[in-house]
């Protein structure tokens, strides 16, 4: 299985003070769950599918996480709880199961 985690800048202030170094942080943030702990996800079946993760800040700065593709339900339970010890909160979204297909 491959883990992508990607950095997403969407409500990011480009203009706060410390904005290049909360940038770096949270790219390096990414880097980190995909390599270190998401890496088990590797050795699941079948290979070829894909977990893709986004990680932002929310308004408040706090890291937020949100699987963007289908995957079965055991993965998103893996990956909730990593990022629950990690102290990441669920992205929420104003519509359910945005990427969910019927």
């Amino acid at each position: 299985m491959n883990v992508t985690v990607l950095a997403i800048f969407d409500e990011f202030n480009h203009n706060a003070s410390l904005a290049k170094v909360m940038k770096e942080r949270l790219i390096r943030l990414a880097a980190e769950l995909q390599d270190v702990h998401l890496k088990s996800f590797s050795a699941l079946k079948p290979l070829s599918d894909d977990v893709v993760v986004y990680i932002s800040y929310n308004p408040k700065y706090t890291i937020r996480w949100r699987i963007v593709n289908d995957v079965p339900s055991f993965v998103e339970i893996e990956v909730a709880k990593i990022c629950a010890l990690l102290n990441y909160i669920p992205w929420k979204t104003l519509a359910i199961n945005v990427f969910k297909q019927s």
